[in-house]
């Protein structure tokens, strides 16, 4: 069975390639997902979001066919996952939170076994294309168990290319790395989807998603509570906020009197801050009313709300 995934925005098409209906998943008495929908666009980043114990990992499980739902249906590049599994699975790779590495073979040796399983030509050449592109040319003829963290998680994300993968699923890629090892592999994500490869990742790293996803969905109580781009999931957590410090108490009550048509919080004696509805004129017609009542600020600064105000915000539910 095939679904329909093309659809028609200001005259470009835009295809959904992984389409996720309804699904349902339980383990004996537990309920790890009760009804979760969402789909993905084609050359797009969609990162899954939730606390731990979510369910994130099982439904990637799920959509990749490794793992049979209990009801729902899901979809890749209109594919049934569940009658057409096999030509589904040609067209995507899946990188798991453990590694597949193999730590006796040498990093060459893990690409050219990858490569003969999956029956690609010239085996060898893929390999040295791949060690090429993950800067692992170096180390290429040393043992996996000699790796460090970001070699190992950049070998398997190599690994996962080979035959070239419409979709790539990566649960969790960046987990236990160093700051250097993450952005490294941050750059290879980037040039994924510049290449036109889809990427459906899970992380608990929040500016992972803020830098990469073109689309969010958060998971909570088994199903997607919200979605959105990284920037209307902030809007989630309230508008900017602009905050004035002055120099004395008296000041601040006197700018406080002066704005008190805002929406003001009082953070300490000498620090206020005002919600921004509309960002740059309100800024403009703040400072103009503090001129005018020749109060000066001793600073002053926009602050925008974050992932993680929103990750707090939605893992407690409010």
């Amino acid at each position: 069975m095939r679904y329909v995934g093309l659809t028609t925005i200001g005259g470009n098409h835009i295809t959904t390639i992984i389409n996720v209906q309804n699904i349902q998943k339980s383990f004996k008495k537990q309920t790890v997902l009760k009804d979760v929908s969402l789909s993905v666009t084609e050359g797009t980043v969609y990162a899954l979001l939730g606390a731990n114990g979510s369910g994130k990992t099982t439904l990637l499980k799920i959509i990749t066919g490794l793992l049979k739902q209990d009801a729902g249906i899901t979809s890749i590049k209109n594919w049934d996952a569940n009658k057409n599994a096999r030509a589904m699975q040609q067209l995507f790779s899946y990188s798991a939170q453990a590694s597949t590495v193999d730590d006796i073979l040498t990093g060459f040796e893990n690409l050219v076994l990858i490569a003969k399983l999956r029956h690609i030509q010239n085996p060898k050449q893929v390999a040295n294309d791949l060690l090429t592109e993950f800067k692992l040319t170096d180390a290429a003829n040393k043992r996996a168990a000699a790796y460090s963290g970001g070699m190992r998680r950049r070998l398997d994300l190599a690994m996962s290319l080979v035959g070239n993968p419409e979709i790539v699923f990566l649960d969790e890629p960046t987990t236990g790395l160093d700051p250097a090892s993450r952005n490294d592999l941050w750059d290879s994500i980037r040039k994924l989807k510049k290449a036109g490869k889809t990427i459906f990742l899970t992380t608990q790293y929040l500016k992972e998603a803020d830098l990469l996803a073109d689309e969010i969905g958060f998971l909570r109580d088994g199903e997607i509570v919200e979605t959105g781009t990284p920037a209307q999931m902030k809007r989630l957590a309230g508008p900017d906020k602009l905050q004035l410090s002055f120099k004395t108490e008296t000041e601040q009550l006197q700018a406080a009197s002066h704005l008190s048509g805002f929406d003001l919080q009082t953070v300490n004696d000498v620090t206020l801050t005002v919600k921004l509805p509309d960002t740059v004129q309100t800024v403009m017609t703040i400072l103009t009313i503090l001129q005018g009542a020749e109060i000066k600020p001793d600073s002053f600064q926009v602050t925008s709300p974050t992932l993680d105000d929103v990750f707090m915000q939605l893992t407690k539910g409010a």
